[in-house]
């Protein structure tokens, strides 16, 4: 279908795309040189657009992806395997001559999960892809992985974002930090017309230097964002507006792998806002969202369907407190 004649959807996801090589967890990490088992080991969908996309397919919604993978086995899997899960991959790139962006994702019990990722064909991705009249068909826009690749480029991502803003399209930011750096620059060029920023707090950590989330949610504030949400693991998330600044609790589940889980609880926040909730029944959504996908191997495995989600969130209160 030419990209004039798009239908109207949910939610238009940007970003990285990730092939996922994942095993279940495993006792203890290898010393050199040893061989250990895990019972099983996949290859997934993974990177925050695609993992998003997913999720707010089994929220009931619709959703479109833009990004790029490579000409590649992995790339053909991971656009297949999108496809099938009901996500629009008309706007889905193919980097020729290029690998598909992969991680390696280690769980180990009793510790977080590691991470080694090659960037391969999310390099590629400048921004320029999102085109306005991919806005125009949005109810949102969501991108994710942004400062993860020099080529996702500030002014064409903050072009994106003014144009939905102006358009009245909501705007939700997610970031990925490969290392230390100097994040700041890049970020003040789109978080004025950001909504919604989602950093963690070790991400928030590295791009302000501040070790308190209080603090790092008033800097990214003080830097144009509408809303910062900080979350903070088992220690909950922290919601921060002019209006208010609220500190959210955790739900209770069975942890079996952490992956996936800041986007599903950005895919539970897409939801909210697209059932007309409150800032804080969006962090319910979102919340509750990110709990149940720790429960299951994979980013995207576990998530809810919409009535489940609900069904979650009616049985299950969080605790939310208001700070100020």
């Amino acid at each position: 279908m030419p990209e004039s004649q798009s239908l109207p959807f949910d939610c238009l996801c940007a970003g990285i795309i990730v092939a996922d090589h994942v095993c279940e967890p495993v006792d203890h990490l290898p010393a050199p040189g040893e061989l250990i088992l895990t019972r099983r080991m996949d290859l997934t969908i993974g990177g925050c657009a695609s993992n998003v996309a997913v999720d707010l397919v089994r929220l009931g919604l619709s959703a479109a992806l833009v990004g790029k993978v490579g000409d590649d086995v992995f790339g053909r899997h991971i656009n297949e395997a999108l496809s099938a899960s009901g996500v629009d991959c008309r706007h889905l790139g193919v980097a020729r001559q290029c690998d598909t962006a992969g991680t390696l994702i280690i769980n180990c019990r009793g510790q977080d999960r590691r991470f080694i990722h090659s960037i391969g064909a999310n390099g590629r991705f400048t921004g320029a892809e999102v085109t306005d009249s991919m806005i125009a068909a949005a109810k949102v826009l969501y991108l994710g992985g942004y400062l993860l690749c020099e080529s996702m480029m500030a002014d064409e991502v903050a072009r994106a974002f003014r144009t939905a803003r102006e358009a009245g399209v909501p705007t939700l930011l997610d970031v990925v930090i490969p290392g230390p750096g100097d994040y700041l620059p890049r970020l003040k060029a789109v978080l004025p017309w950001t909504d919604y920023f989602f950093p963690n707090d070790d991400e928030a950590r590295t791009i302000t230097g501040l070790s308190d989330p209080r603090a790092q949610a008033e800097a990214f504030l003080d830097a144009g964002a509408r809303a910062v949400i900080i979350t903070c693991g088992s220690r909950g998330a922290l919601v921060e507006t002019r209006e208010g600044l609220w500190q959210a609790g955790t739900h209770s589940v069975e942890f079996v792998d952490g992956t996936g889980s800041g986007d599903a609880f950005a895919a539970g926040w897409i939801s909210g806002l697209r059932r007309g909730a409150d800032l804080l029944d969006c962090l319910r959504y979102g919340s509750a969202s990110g709990a149940q996908c720790v429960t299951a191997m994979g980013a995207t495995t576990g998530v809810f369907s919409a009535r489940a989600l609900e069904a979650f969130v009616a049985a299950n209160p969080l605790a939310i407190e208001r700070i100020r």
